[in-house]
């Protein structure tokens, strides 16, 4: 652009055809030596040669710029390879004037013998110039800010818009620096910029900044800058120009997005309804505002019942309750709230009432006035607050999740200046609606961990005993909320005989599923136990039974599609004799039992493994070993000895260490291993049940051989009798008679010797009848002209239990009567 020249106001573009149309170039056909064998009038035209003159001549006189033969060379190269080339190039005029050309040079052809080369040339003509009014109103009226600075950074020249951005009129910019019209605006950073660029020479692009300007003095706003150093034509840098826009508008949806995501990782990081509620109120200050409230709707924080108040469930509640879940200040202390954590809040903006939770929008209170009547007659102790610590702006968002009202959250602001603008509740909007819907995963969450928990607890035994065989005591551990519920559970369970059977098992999975899952197979092993199974032949049961359970969840059909299927669990299951002394146990891919003799030595007897129930087709097997007088045998669950590094033959040399102590009573010593073992929160359930061995004595049990002889029964009836009035049990004497004397006929009747009767003092009588026939007997009622059958409906009718089991010698059938 040559500002000397008397150029046009506008530019001066070529015709189309001058512009797109190649048929109007200059044309000429050149042989490999350089020779021109056709010239064409748009040739002529452009040099001013007529075709006469040049056919047969050398093109070489018509290059303006010195000869470059290896430049010629490459051309013919590249065109000799079928690629042609083009490119600009001075040619000589025929009246001496050179003329810039775009040159174009085809592939290579032949014409006859000789190798030839089409060239075609167009003017390169200069683009349309801008006049200096054009430029001048573009500059003036650019919607962009600009300004000219001279090298002490003071005001040369500025446009229109410029003037109106800042709100400062041009002749009052002029000749003054940034820093003197505006101090609030950065000047400071800006006029360092700016400096930097004088010395540097180097552009600085694209710097945002907030501030402010006379012309809306009361927002904050957004402006991007770029400075540019002014070059002379002694490359000298005499001043600094810089262009500035706006964009605050981008700013503040770059701003919303970034506090948003900051939200998504800052609020909800855990299942807790009051946490979530106070991380949201801790996020907002100060980012946002100077002091938040967050009111939950009080069955949001209720684990029972739904726990909500739905927005499309009819009329709400007359009077629901808000109370206060979490609040921050830019306060030590919170001064400004009127209730405390966990306190009735009840505070709507005046003029409101608890429809905004259902279908109301956020409330802007740009200004709040805390002297007008809706103030002073609604909220008058908030309005004190208001007036004391200066909150000057408010803002109100109702939470809502998933058609669901959950509360309230109230933004104000006090140290901070600036009003809440529109733009504003945009973004409390979005922090608010990713808040609510963390508060309702965490109300769920609670909701269901809380029904699990009850229902695991109820189904855990509420009391244990042992009788007189054994001192029990246990302990349980959930797992960590955010883990789920387990599914560990333990037993302990009387049996004929003194006999007592401890069982532990260990559900795979979490959750209300797992737990109920423990409860049928706690309830299977009541059963199973009951029927006096031996523990390998009751795993078996067991195993069939979890079998049927993930069948039932796996093949249900679509209603139970969705549940996640039952895939088994692990079991240990023992019993304990306390006449013999001794325990048999067989388990289901369980840890071992601890056991920790009278002398303190520890052992893990490890009966077959076995595999884990719900596998099926494989067997179980027990063993038996001898506990003395007052040993502690332990059953637990791999939570308890997985410990954090997950070394199980290190945990359990830990609970063997734990359960040493002597001088210690059961339940503390079982407390107390547990706590030594898990030292904070962990992923799965835990659970220890401990029993104290004890064997009864002779002067506990007595025994006599049958002999196969009807005649035998009066002598053993008065025997037995005998026997129960020496232990003091006279008022038992006359039932202990008729049972001794109705087991042991039948048994001399029916069954095959040998035949043995066993009486058994503990907090029962009990009376025993062993015999070598596998024959089960029944319960039957006699009709009124049978001569008998009425033995066993007595034996019943008579005792509080009665019962058979079997053994490997035969079955032994048993009655109790309870000691008074």
């Amino acid at each position: 652009m040559d500002p000397a020249r008397d150029e046009p106001d506008g530019p001066t573009p070529s015709a189309p055809r001058d512009l797109l149309d190649a048929s109007s170039d200059a044309a000429a056909v050149v042989t490999a030596q350089g020779v021109v064998l056709g010239w064409t009038r748009a040739a002529e035209a452009l040099l001013g040669h007529p075709a006469a003159e040049m056919v047969g001549t050398s093109a070489a006189r018509l290059l303006a710029a010195p000869r470059d033969p290896a430049r010629v060379a490459g051309v013919v190269q590249r065109c000799r390879a079928g690629m042609g080339w083009n490119g600009l190039v001075p040619l000589r005029h025929r009246d001496g004037r050179s003329v810039d050309a775009d040159l174009r040079v085809s592939a290579s052809f032949r014409v006859g013998a000789s190798e030839c080369f089409l060239l075609s040339a167009r003017e390169r003509r200069r683009q349309w110039m801008i006049g200096q009014s054009v430029l001048d109103g573009f500059l003036t009226r650019s919607p962009v800010g600009m300004a000219v600075m001279d090298r002490e950074l003071r005001y040369v020249w500025l446009n229109d818009t410029l003037e109106r951005l800042g709100g400062v009129p041009r002749e009052q910019r002029l000749g003054r620096r940034l820093s003197e019209l505006l101090p609030g605006l950065q000047a400071a950073t800006l006029e360092g910029l700016m400096r930097k660029v004088l010395h540097s020479g180097v552009p600085v692009t694209d710097y945002e900044y907030l501030g402010w300007s006379w012309a809306d003095p009361h927002r904050q706003r957004a402006y991007s800058t770029s400075f540019f150093p002014l070059v002379d034509a002694g490359e000298a840098v005499t001043g600094v120009c810089y262009m500035v826009q706006d964009v605050t508008e981008r700013w503040t949806a770059r701003r919303l997005l970034t506090l948003v995501n900051e939200a998504g990782t800052c609020v909800g990081t855990t299942l807790d309804v009051m946490r979530t509620a106070q991380e949201l109120a801790d996020f907002a200050v100060p980012r946002f505002a100077d002091f938040v409230v967050v009111d939950l709707l009080e069955p949001v924080l209720s684990t029972e019942g739904h726990g909500a108040w739905l927005t499309d469930a009819g009329p709400a509640p007359a009077q629901p309750v808000l109370r206060r879940a979490g609040m921050s200040s830019v306060r030590e202390g919170c001064p400004e709230a009127v209730v405390r954590i966990g306190e009735k809040a009840g505070f709507l903006p005046p003029t409101h009432d608890l429809s905004l939770l259902i279908d109301g929008e956020p409330i802007l209170l740009p200004v709040i006035d805390p002297s007008t009547e809706e103030w002073v007659t609604e909220e008058p102790e908030r309005a004190q607050r208001i007036r004391e610590f200066g909150l000057h702006s408010l803002i109100s968002v109702p939470m809502r999740a998933r058609n669901t009202a959950l509360g309230i959250t109230t933004f104000l602001r006090s140290l901070n200046p600036v009003p809440f603008q529109p733009d504003d509740v945009l973004l409390a909007r979005e922090v608010v609606a990713r808040a609510a819907l963390c508060v309702d995963n965490a109300r769920r969450y609670t909701r269901e961990h809380t029904a699990a928990v009850t229902l695991q607890r109820s189904l855990l035994p509420q009391a244990l005993s042992g009788g007189t065989a054994l001192e029990v005591a246990s302990a349980y551990l959930p797992a960590d909320p955010t883990d789920g519920v387990g599914g560990d559970w333990f037993d302990v369970i009387p049996l004929s005989g003194a006999r007592v059977g401890l069982v532990i098992g260990d559900v795979v999975g979490h959750g209300i599923t797992a737990a109920a899952a423990m409860g049928r197979l706690r309830t299977a092993v009541q059963t199973l136990a009951d029927m006096e199974l031996p523990p390998d032949e009751l795993l078996a049961h067991l195993d069939d039974l979890v079998l049927r359970l993930s069948a039932e969840k796996t093949d249900g059909g679509p209603a139970q599609g969705s549940m996640t299927a039952f895939l088994g669990a692990t079991c240990l299951y023992a019993v304990y004799d306390p006449v013999t002394g001794r325990c048999t146990m067989a388990r289901a891919g369980h840890p071992p039992p601890v056991v920790v003799a009278p002398d303190g030595r520890v052992s893990f007897p490890e009966p077959p493994a076995g595999p884990p129930l719900g596998l099926g087709a494989m067997a179980f097997e027990a063993t038996e070993i001898e506990l003395a007088e007052n040993s502690l045998i332990g059953l637990y669950t791999d939570g308890l000895i997985e410990g954090s590094d997950g070394d199980i033959e290190r945990g359990m040399s830990r609970l063997a260490e734990a359960l040493t102590r002597s001088g210690t009573d059961l339940p503390t010593l079982c407390t107390s291993a547990v706590q030594q073992l898990v030292a904070g929160p962990q992923p799965d359930d835990i659970a220890l049940l401990l029993a104290r061995s004890h064997t009864l004595g002779a002067d506990h049990v007595a025994s006599w051989d049958v002999p196969v002889d009807p005649a035998a029964v009066a002598d053993l009836r008065a025997r037995a009798t005998r026997q129960v009035e020496a232990w003091g049990l006279r008022d038992l004497a006359m039932t202990t008679e008729l049972v001794v004397s109705e087991l042991v006929t039948n048994a001399i009747r029916y069954a095959e010797p040998p035949i043995r009767l066993r009486l058994i003092r503990d907090t029962n009588l009990t009376c025993e009848v062993a015999d070598s026939s596998s024959t089960a007997p029944r319960l039957r009622h006699a009709r009124s002209t049978d001569e008998g059958g009425r033995g066993l409906f007595l034996v019943a009718q008579l005792t509080d239990r009665w019962g058979a089991r079997y053994t490997s010698e035969g079955k032994i059938i048993w009655a109790e009567q309870e000691i008074p």
